[in-house]
């Protein structure tokens, strides 16, 4: 009988620091390279919003490691950059593989992403996006159900929408119709919908993520989008270092912070679930 291959995983919840909330993603500790079909197809097999690739590209073990490969898929499609699968990976990395190191590199789409050891928790080093202003794709919005924004910008390396809405008390009643949202024509490719108000304390800003078109309806947590928020809000409220929370159902925080050559820090913890062997 063949012999499995077989690959460490975990389920780690990012963006908290308690079990069950945050963003669930699932990390796969890869010691071969594997087609990207197969990939692709154990990320539909966890359905999570994301499952994180992780190799070590140096020649030693993961333990002595300091910069790695890492890939994002969500059940559907490979993405660019994600935030809380980073987050969820680094965790590992550190309380589970214990490497020898307080700052680690993640060789990605991205390209490179520092993410370090924290007294407060991880902080994740990203590009910032910063979103310009767009004409408003009315159709969409409608599906999403809004009547009332601010205004509306796009993160063009992202294909991330930006919609600020106009009443407080908005974000939390918002019910888009999610097959509407995959059919609505717009100007730019669109591939998530940031819906954004000024926060409450302790939050300077919250936020809801949706990406129907990468088989995502809502994402509990999405570093990415705070790629986008972080500069946008920056600008508004003239602070550099604010707290964001993602109102979904789960819910999920983080510090954000504009640092000064176009880039994002985000921190956060995050909870490591459980832990066992993929065969293949």
């Amino acid at each position: 009988m063949k012999e499995n291959n077989i690959i460490p995983i975990y389920q780690v919840d990012a963006f908290t620091d308690q079990p069950f909330r945050g963003n669930p993603a699932a990390v796969c500790l890869l010691q071969q390279q594997y087609e990207d079909h197969i990939l692709q197809s154990i990320a539909a097999e966890m359905n999570l919003s994301e499952t994180a690739f992780l190799s070590s590209i140096e020649e030693k073990s993961l333990k002595e490691s300091r910069t790695f490969s890492l890939r994002w898929f969500t059940p559907e499609v490979e993405v660019s950059l994600c935030g809380h699968a980073t987050l969820a990976t680094a965790k590992v990395l550190f309380n589970d593989i214990d490497v020898l190191t307080d700052k680690i590199v993640f060789k990605t789409q991205s390209g490179n992403l520092i993410v370090k050891r924290e007294k407060n928790g991880i902080l994740l080093n990203f590009p910032a996006n910063e979103p310009t202003p767009v004409d408003p794709p009315l159709e969409l919005l409608e599906a999403l159900g809004i009547t009332q924004f601010k205004n509306v910008s796009y993160a063009k390396k992202l294909k991330i929408l930006l919609v600020h809405l106009e009443r407080e008390g908005s974000l939390e009643n918002i019910k888009p119709d999610f097959e509407r949202m995959k059919t609505a024509t717009s100007k730019v490719d669109i591939r998530g919908v940031i819906v954004t108000l000024s926060g409450y304390p302790p939050y300077d800003f919250i936020s809801r993520f949706f990406a129907p078109w990468v088989g995502i309806n809502e994402d509990p947590v999405t570093g990415a989008a705070h790629t986008v928020l972080t500069p946008y809000w920056a600008k508004i409220l003239k602070k550099n270092q604010m707290s964001a929370y993602q109102a979904s159902s789960r819910g999920g925080k983080l510090t954000v912070r504009l640092s000064s050559n176009d880039r994002v820090d985000l921190i956060g913890n995050a909870v490591i679930i459980f832990k066992g062997e993929l065969y293949l």
